[in-house]
């Protein structure tokens, strides 16, 4: 009887800590090259005063690069300025033991796009990729990342990210702290 209980008490915290599975949203091959990527995950969200800003995140391999597309997406019933990416953009994750990792952003210079909903409210979205240096990323395998800060082309700005947190534009879960210890694997083979 203890045997038993013991193989069920093992199984129970293997299923709890199981690592999330790999959602790809693309793999091509082709004689050009290789490119894999993971469907888009939350990582940031702020909602104040009809104001909205959503952050996310899509891991990438290019050719055994690995990097990030990044979609920054604003929303307000007022005028939204305009924040580019360009040559000296780059994306600094602050981890828990300390350290930090950066990405350099790798696409051409970029303002987003500007759109008007059928409600006449105001959205822009804006774009970008970021890589990694060679292996700047060892640490996000086993290390959560609790603050994130964007240099774009004109400002810098300041995200905390949070632990986890259930998203008010589509109710889902999202645990940004943990998304490279859980995806970063989808991406690297």
């Amino acid at each position: 009887m203890k045997n038993i209980i013991i193989t069920l008490f093992l199984l129970i915290n293997c299923s709890v800590f199981a690592q999330k599975p790999c959602e790809i949203d693309a793999n091509i091959s082709d004689s050009i090259g290789t490119y894999k990527s993971t469907k888009q995950y939350m990582i940031f969200e702020r909602s104040f005063a009809g104001n909205s800003t959503n952050i996310f995140f899509s891991l990438t391999n290019t050719n055994g690069i690995i990097g990030i597309d990044v979609q920054v997406l604003q929303r307000s019933q007022d005028f939204i300025k305009a924040m580019c990416f360009n040559t000296s953009s780059k994306i600094y994750l602050q981890l828990q033991n300390g350290k930090i990792v950066n990405l350099i952003h790798n696409d051409n210079d970029d303002c987003g796009t500007f759109i008007r909903d059928d409600q006449n409210g105001n959205n822009r979205i804006l774009t970008g990729s970021f890589l990694f240096s060679k292996d700047n990323y060892e640490e996000l395998k086993s290390t959560n990342v609790i603050f994130m800060r964007i240099r774009y082309a004109s400002e810098t700005i300041d995200y905390p990210l949070k632990t986890g947190f259930v998203s008010e534009l589509d109710k889902k879960m999202y645990e940004p702290e943990k998304y490279f210890m859980d995806f970063i694997k989808c991406v690297e083979n």
